[in-house]
């Protein structure tokens, strides 16, 4: 037993160990079809060498902290781990594109199990962020012998995560793209450069056009990061082959998943857990405070992992929790369980935009107030503030000083008397105008404290072109954002508040204006956008509010 796995046992809570005695054995060479061979390291316990198996796939190495903290719990409460890298990395022969090869080499990878002595016949595979896409990628295809699924914030496509709401989730896709081109540095070199690194990649995110980003962040061109750019149109069949969401429905293992409501990845998630329970399945899921690499994510994690693969492994359904889903409420420190997602008995309540800024439950009684207005300026973009990324800038902040900007409208209730309990998706409805045919709105739901913390909750943007504005009458446009789900109790003394505004930079490429292809666009044209808020044009936030 390292000390490593000892502080995880003691930090995260876990079961009692069954043996502090792992062996380890590295490099084991996994001949692919096309004769590239992958590197993997395989854990068991010393004196219990056929046990279960647990399949983990990475593109981010097989050693560190973060493994250590995941994978020797594992070997030491009953189960045999195979870490593999993923092609084109940390070993691993072959070119590494993203999300295109996932499935093939999944599918080799199981076959080269069936034929270890060491294997026993059954089973599972966990992990995070991109060792869950490889779990969906091979899911329907494994046989009978995978037995349970843990994805940990999730996604089995990423070309919604690209583009949301048709905008480019430019720090996102640029700072992970500059952490694969630079992972095999040498570790000495890498902890020396982290501060130029982050330099760059600062630098880069205010850089036009985007289509030199990579090159500023990393030194190098980056060929996925350029196609990504490159295959920005909806629904281009250029994705399709790296789009699992079709074999989700026909998977049959146990899947238990696992999200935050701060994660880069959580709609598709929830995606997934709809898909799952259409094709008649029971999932398990598990939502919090988290963002994507949330160190508090990790003790929920590690154990719902220990119960879900000791019930169906092992046949020890003692720690397994009775509700399929369970929700952590922010605002209110508890967990709720349901059976399913979203909660049964909330239902969508309209809080209307109202003149001098307000927000309530009834609709304006005035028939033609004037809209309020704002002045967009790309080339002084409106800031991301917290939320979704993966950067340390995600989840939840205060945001007075972005609300005291300019370009940014805020809608605030008056203070709640009593408890306001929300839990599930969150929508908007907005009556807009621009001045451009080309343009993004932002919403964003926040909870604001007597003290006058404003805290965001959820938030989504949605970008517009010419073909969206010519449905408008006299100019004026209905827009729908869906904003990410989120729960949440408003407290007495607590305010419902709403910003638009119309980006969020550099978590969203700004919106050039100029119509420009996105890789390219250099032209930066300001907006006068208006939201109405009139008898005729409701603007509201729909909250998921619990019916008595």
């Amino acid at each position: 037993m390292t000390l490593i796995s000892r502080y995880a046992a003691w930090k995260f809570h876990l079961p009692p160990a069954e043996t502090h005695a792992v062996t380890h054995v590295r490099d084991l060479p996994v001949p692919m079809p096309d004769g590239v061979i992958l590197l993997a390291d395989h854990y068991f316990p010393t004196a219990k060498p056929n046990c279960p198996t647990v399949l983990v796939r990475s593109p981010y190495g097989r050693a560190g902290l973060a493994f250590e903290l995941m994978i020797r719990p594992l070997a030491e409460r009953g189960f045999q781990v195979l870490v593999q890298s993923c092609r084109g990395t940390f070993g691993s022969g072959g070119h590494m594109f993203p999300f295109r090869d996932d499935r093939a080499d999944g599918l080799a990878t199981i076959a080269w199990l069936r034929q270890q002595p060491w294997y026993t016949g059954v089973f599972a595979m966990f992990g995070p962020s991109y060792l869950s896409y490889v779990q969906w990628a091979v899911a329907d295809q494994a046989g009978p012998e995978l037995k349970a699924l843990i994805p940990i914030v999730t996604a089995a496509e990423f070309r919604s995560i690209t583009y949301p709401g048709e905008g480019f989730a430019l720090d996102t896709i640029l700072s992970w793209s500059q952490g694969m081109a630079l992972a095999d540095e040498p570790p000495l070199k890498a902890f020396f450069s982290r501060a130029q690194h982050a330099r760059d990649l600062e630098k880069a995110l205010m850089h036009l056009p985007l289509n030199q980003t990579d090159q500023l962040a990393a030194g190098v061109e980056v060929d996925f990061y350029q196609d990504w750019l490159a295959h920005n149109a909806p629904a281009d069949p250029w994705w399709d082959e790296m789009d699992h969401r079709g074999a989700v429905s026909r998977v049959s293992a146990p899947v238990h998943l696992i999200s935050g409501y701060y994660d880069v990845l959580f709609p598709t998630t929830l995606d997934c857990y709809q898909r799952l329970c259409q094709a008649g399945q029971t999932p398990y899921l598990t939502v919090g405070p988290w963002t994507h690499g949330d160190p508090a994510l990790q003790p929920v994690l590690m154990n719902e992992t220990l119960h879900w693969l000791r019930a169906h492994l092992l046949d020890d359904r003692s720690g397994l929790r009775k509700a399929p889903v369970r929700v952590y409420v922010m605002g209110s420190g508890e967990a709720r369980d349901f059976p399913t997602w979203p909660p049964p008995g909330y239902r969508p309540q309209p809080w209307y935009l109202q003149d001098q800024r307000g927000l309530s439950p009834s609709p304006s009684e005035i028939s033609q107030s004037e809209p309020d207005c704002y002045h967009y300026d790309p080339a002084d973009p409106t800031p991301s503030v917290g939320g979704t990324s993966l950067t340390a800038n995600a989840g939840p902040k205060d945001n007075r000083k972005l609300e005291a900007r300019q370009d940014v409208l805020v809608y605030t209730s008056a203070p709640l008397e009593r408890d306001l309990e929300i839990i599930g998706p969150v929508r908007v409805e907005l009556y807009v105008k621009s001045s451009l045919p080309n343009t993004d709105f932002f919403a964003r739901l926040c909870d604001v404290f007597p003290d006058g913390r404003s805290i965001n909750l959820s938030d989504a943007i949605i970008r517009l072109g010419p073909q969206h504005f010519k449905q408008a009458e006299d100019g004026v446009l209905k827009i729908e954002i869906d904003l990410w789900p989120t729960a949440n109790c408003f407290k007495p003394g607590h305010c419902i508040r709403l910003q638009v505004s119309s980006g969020a930079h550099p978590r969203f490429s700004r919106n050039n204006g100029s119509g420009e292809p996105l890789g390219s666009a250099v032209q930066l044209c300001p907006a006068d956008q208006q939201v109405f808020h009139d008898r005729i044009h409701p603007s509201a936030v729909y909250l998921p509010v619990k019916q008595d």
